[in-house]
């Protein structure tokens, strides 16, 4: 079976239909490339009989863009054979593009990447109306550039400009949009329609040829040389760096193809294209966000975490106690997704506030149009604000989100476990407190797990699912399904104090704390944080979290520990903590003041006192950019390895999804394990040692790390 069916009809008019075998979407491999190559020869052949050309889809989806597999494989040694390959590839699209009939795209559903690539070489674009379908350029956000062409037709269409979202952002739109972006010239009502109006065009334009490919051709919106639009591509790279802070070589990659390529003709525009494609492809920053973002992520979202052998389950009513902000987030991701949701405070007032918490949410999706006032009221009809246990009668799952304080949580699941259906769960929303110890307070230990939301919950996508002793695989795996149903990203992990990102987060805020004490000035930590691909300062997000929960969960922590016979080792940054909240007064961003000033008219600043109260001259000013940059990062990946050979973290992908979409880990990275495969193992290891004879023991190799440094063998 050939991946594109050729199909002459009576009219003159030939259907190229992409059926890729053996897939359910259509994507850049070997096949279809060879496919294309007999299919760009049969057309040639075929000339004299063709009138016009339609490049439909037997799939749901267009077509989904390149094969990543072979991308991710792709050496330095395989450079020049790669780049030939990519340029051939565009040839055969070249090919139809200049051959002088009409071609245009059918386009049934979604075309991303590779995909909307080929639609773009295509004279013309037709598009299924389906608000489901998106359109658009993510090349960006794995690490790569559009190769397909992408940087060099987009801005000859829509000008550079406008093309640079789309290029550089990797923003996606439904057809609507597309049509008044430009990418796309006409919207079909039905499939029918969407073959009828191809045909249209077929009719009315028998001959046609590319705006680029005519004589006198000029780019809209200006050329790189105009002189409006060489005013702005001056700055573009100074602003593109302040957005990247030189962690992303993709960005820039594309902007120097698309400006590059709009200074020369078309075809040598594309052999730029191909050189940068090239260098991204092979890079290591590329593979890092490949492996994880797209391999690794979807290994979880396909259960990969998830125990075998139970069956899906669907959730239909859940509880949520506590309507503060975190509670409040839980109950609207979860009356988003079609559950009802009994959302229980000490009082109906309180649990109001908490279901108005939604409310804003969706009156802002409302005045955006992405949502209907019929549609908000539905989800608010879903969320039962009450302060009665009686109401959570009938729920399938139960999730505490209380204040962070064990007897409180005791008390809370005690009265509202009862009132679950036969197998409910109960869940704890804690960040810290182990499951275990929390399971204490529960008849059915069995059916007690933690789901660990981030905040702002709407916004944030990982759910860190927290395995205590006791909890059965029945359980495990009905949370699982249910972070799914809501759509969030679910990570599992096993029960520890502060479990997994908990625990991580601490050490980066803390070193940064740390390093305040040292003496190092505050503008250079909160530099160093988002220099080293952080999306926040460790101070900024320390005032965030809040200064008082900071010595809360030290307090609970620390009173755990010695009850358990255990020793409390002090950190560097406790000392700086209390001095802020006891001697200053200074509790973080809730308070109105921390590491930072908030004044009520402008942007944050640091607190100007920090630096008389902390700041060491000599220090500050001795100390490389680079130690802060590697403090911040590798305590971070130190503190996972430790969670690896603890038995916390059960995989790699948990362990790199988690510190990204949890943590906020330096994105660039592909997560805190595969810094340490990028870094080097064997490498990080040296410097890590290096780090724990300066700074502390804290930085000091885990046995597991000393174990792979040895053969240096990357973690997998």
């Amino acid at each position: 079976m050939t991946a594109i069916r050729y199909e002459l009809g009576a009219d003159q008019i030939l259907t190229l239909t992409i059926d890729m075998p053996g897939q359910s979407a259509n994507t850049m491999n070997s096949v279809f490339r060879d496919a294309l190559d007999a299919t760009v020869e049969k057309v040639t052949a075929d000339l004299d009989t063709v009138r016009g050309i339609i490049i439909a889809s037997a799939k749901k989806t267009f077509f989904a863009g390149g094969d990543l597999n072979e991308l991710h494989k792709v050496t330095r040694d395989d450079a020049k054979a790669f780049e030939d390959m990519v340029n051939g590839l565009k040839a055969a699209m070249r090919k139809l593009e200049t051959c002088g009939k009409p071609v245009v795209a059918a386009i049934n559903g979604s075309a991303l990447g590779g995909g909307l690539e080929l639609c773009l070489a295509c004279h013309h674009r037709v598009v299924l109306d389906d608000d489901k379908i998106q359109l658009g350029l993510p090349e960006v956000t794995l690490g790569l550039l559009p190769g397909g062409g992408g940087t060099q037709r987009l801005p000859r269409m829509i000008g550079l400009e406008a093309a640079f979202p789309f290029l550089m952002e990797g923003k996606k739109v439904n057809p609507k949009a597309a049509l008044k972006a430009g990418i796309v010239d006409e919207l079909a009502s039905s499939a029918d329609d969407l073959i009828g109006k191809a045909r249209a065009f077929i009719e009315a334009n028998p001959g046609c040829q590319q705006p680029w490919d005519k004589k006198g051709f000029k780019l809209p919106g200006g050329a790189p040389h105009h002189p409006a639009m060489a005013q702005k591509l001056a700055i573009a790279p100074a602003m593109l760096k302040q957005k990247t802070k030189g962690c992303y070589p993709a960005p820039e990659r594309i902007l120097s193809a698309a400006v590059e390529g709009c200074q020369v003709d078309f075809d040598n525009g594309s052999l730029i294209e191909t050189r940068y494609f090239t260098e991204l492809v092979i890079g290591q920053v590329a593979k890092n966000m490949t492996g994880t973002f797209w391999f690794q992520l979807n290994a979880i979202k396909a259960g990969g975490s998830r125990p075998q052998g139970v069956d899906r389950a669907s959730f239909s009513k859940v509880g949520v106690l506590g309507a503060g902000m975190m509670g409040a987030g839980i109950a609207y991701a979860t009356a988003a997704r079609g559950i009802d949701v009994v959302l229980k405070d000490v009082s109906v007032e309180n649990a109001e506030k908490g279901k108005g918490y939604s409310a804003n949410l969706l009156s802002k999706k409302v005045s955006r149009k992405r949502m209907t006032e019929e549609q908000k009221d539905t989800v608010l009809n879903r969320i039962k604000a009450t302060d009665s246990a009686d109401d959570l009668a009938g729920c399938d799952l139960v999730i505490e989100a209380v204040f962070e304080d064990s007897n409180l949580k005791a008390r809370v699941t005690q009265e509202a476990e009862p009132k679950l259906v036969g197998n409910g769960i109960f869940a704890s929303n804690t960040s810290t407190i182990p499951i275990t110890q929390l399971a204490n307070a529960s008849a059915r230990a069995e059916n007690f797990i933690g789901l660990h939301f981030f905040s702002p919950v709407d916004k944030m996508q990982l759910v860190e699912i927290i395995v205590g002793e006791k909890t059965s695989d029945e359980t495990l795996a009905r949370a699982f399904d249910y972070v799914l149903q809501i759509g969030k990203i679910p990570i599992v992990v096993n029960d520890s104090r502060g479990f997994f990102t908990s625990r991580v987060f601490g050490t980066f805020v803390n070193e940064g704390i740390a390093m305040l004490a040292e003496g190092i000035h505050p503008t250079s930590i909160e530099n160093a944080g988002v220099l080293a691909g952080m999306p926040v300062g460790p101070l900024a997000i320390s005032d965030e979290v809040s200064l008082t929960l900071m010595q809360h969960i030290r307090a609970q922590s620390r009173k755990d520990t010695e009850a358990a016979g255990g020793t409390w080792v002090p950190h560097p940054a406790e000392a700086v903590i209390d001095t802020m909240v006891e001697t200053q007064g200074r509790k973080g961003k809730a308070a109105g003041a921390g590491f930072y000033e908030y004044p009520q008219q402008g942007k944050k600043f640091l607190w100007p006192e920090l630096e008389t109260l902390f700041v060491d001259q000599e220090k500050a000013t001795a100390t490389r950019l680079q130690d802060l940059k590697d403090r911040i990062l590798f305590i971070q990946a130190i503190e996972t390895v430790r969670c690896l050979e603890e038995g916390v973290l059960r995989s790699i992908e948990d362990a790199n999804i988690g510190s990204i979409f949890g943590i906020g880990y330096a994105p660039w990275t592909g997560g805190a394990v595969q810094f340490i495969n990028h870094y080097g193992v064997r490498a990080f290891a040296t410097r890590a040692a290096e780090l724990a004879k300066q700074y502390g023991s804290r930085f000091t190799p885990p046995a597991l790390l000393l174990e792979k440094a040895e053969s240096n063998t990357p973690f997998a």
